[in-house]
């Protein structure tokens, strides 16, 4: 007797949103640390907006990764964002 089993597989995409601030176009208003403190958060060293240690990607302060959870709070913040340096993809 011969056995046939037949699987199907589907991608997952488990790649989280990455958001990215162009620090140097940043001009310090806090709207985006006050709108989303969970995920941006003022530089104490230059006083422009950075992202939030535990989801920065490496020592970059101007790219992290946050959760799907996070992205609508992230995705506020750079809408209205005055000089629209922060961007959200994946």
């Amino acid at each position: 007797m011969r056995w046939t089993v037949q699987v199907n597989f589907w991608e997952v995409n488990c790649a989280m949103p990455t958001v990215t601030i162009n620090r140097t176009e940043c001009t310090s208003c806090s709207t985006c640390w006050s709108t989303c403190p969970d995920v941006f958060e003022e530089d104490p060293d230059d006083g422009m907006s950075r992202i939030v240690e535990k989801y920065r990607k490496g020592i970059d302060k101007a790219t992290g990764e946050i959760s799907e959870d996070q992205a609508p709070c992230a995705q506020e913040a750079a809408d209205i964002c005055p000089v629209s340096i922060i961007t959200l993809s994946g």
